[in-house]
């Protein structure tokens, strides 16, 4: 399900939690699934090591968006459906592609370092690893689920040894509203 074009260092390991099995069950329940090539780079899992957050310097990433998953993101918002990303480099790209206002196709490479009070326009849905503190991560999801409800997450995941990184185990987040 992955690799199908060389350029990534390290796999979207959110994705490692579905096999083929899986995916035929959420397509027989009606999830529609679309596709973005990422190109995961080794900064994904660097720490912010700034003092002050402005001065971190936020790792390039390239992407790839089909013309056809801008308009079955387009299809699900016309239904009143979610989006739901699979992993934080999934959302970086598409909330990448969505700067300059509407979604759009094509390849680019993104830094968007997201932090709370960003204002998310694409994801509405994030399955994702547990991640480590002091990384952009876990910045991220604190930015798109609220630093509390993210608190009480780790704290159980704490509590219940849940296991953490790459080859851990996954939240299903909701983008909390602005």
């Amino acid at each position: 399900m992955f690799a199908r074009h060389p350029g990534s260092v390290a796999a979207p390991t959110a994705g490692l939690h579905f096999d083929d099995a899986l995916l035929a069950a959420l397509r027989d329940k009606g999830v529609h699934r679309a596709a973005v090539t990422l190109h995961v780079g080794a900064g994904t899992y660097q720490p912010v090591r700034a003092h002050a957050l402005a001065d971190h310097q936020m790792h390039r990433e390239r992407y790839l968006i089909p013309a056809d998953t801008v308009a079955a993101i387009e299809a699900t918002r016309a239904r009143g459906g979610r989006v739901v990303a699979v992993g934080t480099t999934s959302l970086r790209a598409l909330e990448s592609a969505a700067r300059d206002g509407a979604l759009s196709a094509g390849s680019n490479e993104t830094e968007l370092f997201i932090t709370p009070g960003y204002r998310f326009q694409v994801v509405d849905v994030l399955l994702t690893n547990f991640h480590l503190p002091k990384s952009t991560l876990l910045m991220l999801v604190s930015a798109f689920a609220g630093m509390d409800p993210i608190r009480a997450a780790y704290a159980h995941a704490v509590a219940c040894e849940y296991r953490f990184f790459s080859y851990g185990d996954a939240m299903l987040l909701t983008r909390k509203q602005p």
